[in-house]
């Protein structure tokens, strides 16, 4: 039976239940709502907490990052110099020793150089001096011839007109032969001088091609033996000898065309290539190193040049010549071995091997794509409760909006917001 209760001012009766609900319902509800907007409190505290933790984590991770590719950068660029300092060390030492054995070489040229105008020198001072004294000799002897004349002339009247005839045809027969003779003597001595000149062109010449081309055999030919002055014997990288070329060293003022018909000759003879004539005067109709007759003809300047060019083409002529043997036996050769056995089993090894390869790439596109299907359930599933873990929090929280997205991406349909 519910008690009543009376109300002392107005008088009204009421349910002392009914009093006692009404309170605690609002009791109730104050409570509640305390109790709501304190986890509401607690929830965006502990969020705030876990978005600064976050963020942190965040920046010193890049810090991190940013640390460990600052020292990978030191240490590539410290590699990078030592490798740069390294090579131009190296650079530099090559260029020194070049450097010093090209000095070497310039003042042994020099030295030879100076050597040589010493010698032209000394020549042309001697045959001055020849010419000096052959000078002075035929003016004493003309001198005598002339004091003997007019001694003669001073006896013509004792003497026979015969006598006298015989005395002067005498006396003009030894002036005669003292100026064959005073020719005879410049000759040789020009002769000898132009000798000399051509024996330092010839060992000038040598000196070049042995420097010019290390791995050739030069060979000079003796004094006195039939031939060109020099023979180069050319080799190819392996050593072999592709051929030859005779050279034969002119210093005079008058090209002959003897020479080359001789050359021609010297060249059936030893049985060479190519003839090389090196001289300071061209026969007519040149002006420069040019081939004539069969023989190539050029100066002292241009010969190391005109010996390149030379070498090149039996080079390549040999190299031509050794590819053209046994060509038909190569091809028997390369038929059998392409139809044999040992062809078939290799090529059957890289099939295998070629088919091995693709089938594990097939499984291995086959156990990968499992994966993915795997991976892509779970992603199905996480999705599907965290949407579930949004409607429970939608229906506490009410209209208050709270960030549960998985990733930053807002406008994704398929994740959360």
């Amino acid at each position: 039976m519910a008690t009543e209760v009376k109300c002392p001012s107005c008088g009204t009766v009421f349910p002392l239940e009914e009093a006692m609900t009404e309170e605690y319902k609002k009791e109730l509800r104050e409570k509640m709502l305390s109790f709501t907007k304190q986890k509401e409190d607690e929830y965006m505290r502990k969020l705030d907490e876990f978005s600064k933790k976050e963020q942190q984590q965040l920046q010193a991770f890049e810090q991190k990052l940013a640390d460990e590719k600052k020292a990978l950068q030191l240490s590539l660029e410290e590699n990078l110099r030592k490798t740069i300092a390294a090579d131009f060390e190296n650079q530099l030492k090559m260029l020194e020793n070049n450097s010093k054995d090209a000095e070497e070489k310039l003042k042994l040229s020099r030295q030879k150089e100076l050597e040589f105008l010493k010698r032209e020198q000394e020549l042309k001072n001697k045959e001055e001096e020849m010419e000096l004294q052959l000078q002075r000799k035929l003016q004493e002897q003309r001198d005598q011839l002339a004091e003997q004349i007019r001694k003669q002339e001073a006896e013509k009247s004792l003497v026979k007109d015969t006598e006298h005839q015989l005395l002067i045809m005498e006396y003009k027969k030894k002036i005669e032969d003292q100026n064959k003779l005073v020719e005879e003597m410049k000759r040789k001595a020009e002769q000898g001088s132009m000798q000399l000149q051509g024996e330092v062109q010839e060992l000038i010449l040598e000196d070049l091609l042995r420097s010019s081309f290390p791995f050739d055999v030069i060979s000079e030919v003796g004094k006195g033996v039939r031939g060109a002055d020099c023979v180069q014997v050319v080799r190819n990288q392996f050593g072999q000898e592709c051929g030859k070329i005779i050279y034969e060293s002119k210093r005079t003022t008058a090209f002959s065309m003897e020479w080359i018909e001789k050359l021609k000759k010297d060249m059936r003879n030893i049985g060479v290539d190519v003839a090389v004539i090196v001289t300071q005067c061209y026969p007519k109709g040149m002006d420069c190193f040019g081939e004539k007759d069969g023989v190539w003809i050029c100066s002292f300047e241009e010969v190391k040049a005109v010996a390149y060019v030379l070498r090149d083409g039996i080079l390549r002529l040999y190299n031509a010549t050794k590819s053209q043997e046994n060509k038909g036996d190569k091809m028997h050769l390369l038929y059998d071995y392409l139809t044999g056995s040992e062809f078939a089993a290799q090529w059957k090894a890289i099939r295998e091997g070629f088919m091995d390869m693709r089938m594990s790439i097939l499984k291995e596109r086959e156990t990968m794509e499992r994966l993915w299907k795997a991976r892509e359930k779970q992603l199905d599933k996480v999705l599907l409760n965290a949407t579930h873990i949004r409607g429970s929090v939608d229906g506490i929280a009410g209209s208050d909006a709270i960030q549960l997205s998985l990733t930053e991406d807002d406008s994704d349909p398929l994740l959360l917001e």
